[in-house]
């Protein structure tokens, strides 16, 4: 199966007092963007699963969207709608969230 879209969300845990994604709520990003693609009828065309660290760890919780390589920090739960119609459907990525490297 070929998807359009990847999202893989950060979900790593590190020991205190390193910023963690897992800790920063990186699981339920994964569950909120599982639950908002299923609930468009998309997850079919888009995946998104949990990642190990992606070297974003300042800017946690992080994730990054294949096959741009777009990398996103300090996402919250309210964010994945927003991520999902303006990035996922509509090909713009979400500015205020978008980390640059």
């Amino acid at each position: 199966m070929k998807f359009k879209k990847h999202v893989f969300i950060c979900t790593n845990q590190k020991d205190a007092p390193k910023k963690s994604c897992g800790t920063e709520h990186g699981l339920a990003l994964v569950e909120a963007f599982k639950q908002e693609l299923t609930q468009r009828g998309l997850q079919r065309d888009i995946r998104a699963q949990r990642a190990g660290c992606l070297d974003a760890c300042a800017f946690g919780p992080a994730l990054v969207v294949y096959p741009e390589g777009t990398y996103y920090g300090n996402v919250q739960p309210a964010d994945v709608a927003e991520i999902v119609e303006s990035h996922l459907v509509n090909d713009q990525p979400v500015e205020r969230l978008k980390l640059d490297f």
